[in-house]
């Protein structure tokens, strides 16, 4: 059961540390005691009744770090695989998305973080910015306490402005009632910032600092939020270093530099910046300036929900963009800039830098222990392991997710996840696409995955709570 805690070793495994040395230890062991790493080596004595897994010809790794996805829309999996971003702004902001109820954030979020975990991400950042009452965060909390990851609740609600729902009571009551300091459940705000010069997120912000928690906001979105936005939080000293910048993607070098001199980090979600239209997935400018580096998925409602896939449209993304530069100077790359290793790293203690967690995101002595071992006996993709960062990277996939521990307890295990109910799931989200689809009607239904825009809105703003239209272009 789920609910057990006793000792567990992982048995003559291949451990990826990322340690900052990224040392590599071939046919060790990792016994667990409680909620944490206690001793790494191999052949370990360990403690009578101690659970033991074998980990041969496997690669025991830190469970990865999703810094932002939108659990409450993997209901809708696959159903915006044509959209552009525009397309997501007119279904979710402008029509649709006022159309979820509780019970459909309820079930979004119960699939999306058992997916999750069951693709090895023992972390995940729901940026739950569906929240148009706090009936419908109280049930974004009862689904992901109903699934044994770690979660991180981002609170927003993109049908009213920042100001005006942090501002309410109920909003303060439910804080107060959800937020407890539990180590499974942290919290952060979730807002965007338009640009408007008239800056009114400013109170939302206010309210994070008084709570003494961050905020995490789509920042160099192309067409919906750029340079004016990073100004505006950097001169009224709303950027710290806890803030997450997800996609920056079409910001200026002056941005990168603010983000940089105040220790912020930046979120990156490749397959949806180079597919949705965000910006080009901007790693090799985040490296250029230093700036940390995490990575995430977004949303289901397009691609996958894993970070193997992040990993692998990440070095690509960049590497197609290294040698198309060097092309257009009539050179030729010899050395990858980004390696393997890097991505592995992202995906794992780059996510617990950027929640602050020094405890996760590695596997060291003393660590929490959140692992994942890597192992599927039945596949002719799993061996040889020769470079096993590069076979993380390129070669594993989800269903090479053979067991996962979170907090000491074994939550995956023979490549089925522990004490979760599927069937249950599959029927809550079959109720909700269902009211989802009676209520668009079938003719809207259909056209929703591929959705009109609309000719009198105009959408470089995809946001009601301010007229402002920036040129969000310029900087480009």
């Amino acid at each position: 059961m789920v609910g057990e805690r006793r000792p567990v070793v992982l048995r003559n495994g291949t451990v990826l540390t990322i340690d900052g040395q990224r040392r590599v230890l071939a046919g060790h062991d990792v016994l667990v005691i409680g909620d944490r790493i206690a001793a790494i080596g191999p052949g370990l004595q360990v403690p009578d009744g101690t659970d033991e897994i074998d980990a041969s010809n496997g690669v025991v790794m830190p469970g990865m770090i999703d810094t932002h996805r939108h659990l409450w829309q993997t209901a809708m999996r696959g159903y915006g695989a044509d959209w552009t971003l525009t397309q997501y702004f007119v279904w979710y902001y402008l029509e649709w998305g006022k159309a979820f109820r509780p019970q459909d954030v309820h079930a979004g979020n119960l699939l999306g973080a058992a997916e999750a975990l069951d693709a090895g991400v023992t972390t995940t950042v729901d940026w739950s910015h569906g929240l148009r009452t706090t009936d419908h965060a109280d049930a974004a909390v009862d689904a992901l306490r109903a699934v044994p990851g770690r979660f991180v609740l981002a609170y927003g609600n993109i049908q009213d402005s920042p100001a005006s729902w942090t501002a309410r009571p109920e909003f303060r009551d439910f804080v107060s009632r959800r937020i407890t300091g539990d180590d499974m459940l942290g919290f952060q705000l979730a807002f965007d910032v338009t640009g408007d010069p008239e800056f009114p997120e400013r109170s939302a912000f206010e309210v994070a600092r008084e709570l003494g928690v961050p905020v995490t906001t789509h920042a160099g979105v192309w067409g919906a939020t750029n340079d004016d936005g990073i100004r505006l939080m950097h001169d009224n000293g709303f950027m710290t270093p806890q803030s997450i910048y997800v996609h920056a993607a079409t910001l200026s070098a002056d941005s990168y530099h603010r983000i940089a001199a105040t220790g912020g980090s930046i979120s990156v979600s490749t397959e949806s910046e180079q597919s949705a239209g965000q910006g080009y997935p901007p790693t090799w400018a985040i490296r250029a300036h230093g700036i940390p580096v995490s990575l995430s998925m977004d949303t289901s409602v397009w691609w996958s929900g894993d970070l193997f896939s992040a990993m692998r449209a990440t070095l690509g993304a960049d590497r197609a963009r290294e040698h198309m530069a060097a092309h257009a100077r009539n050179d030729t790359v010899t050395h990858s800039s980004l390696r393997a290793e890097h991505v592995v790293e992202w995906a794992t203690m780059g996510g617990a830098r950027a929640l602050g967690r020094d405890d996760l995101g590695s596997v060291e002595v003393g660590k929490k222990a959140d692992l994942v071992l890597l192992r599927n006996e039945h596949s002719p993709a799993m061996f040889p392991l020769l470079n096993p960062h590069g076979h993380v990277a390129f070669q594993a996939q989800r269903s090479d997710v053979e067991a996962v521990l979170v907090d000491g307890r074994v939550v995956k295990r023979d490549h089925r996840l522990v004490g979760v109910d599927l069937p249950a799931i599959r029927s809550q989200v079959e109720r909700t696409v269902e009211h989802l689809r009676a209520t668009m009607g079938e003719e809207a239904w259909q056209k929703g995955m591929n959705p009109d825009i609309p000719t009198a809105k105009v959408l470089d703003n995809p946001y009601t709570y301010t007229e402002y239209r920036g040129d969000t272009r310029t900087s480009v």
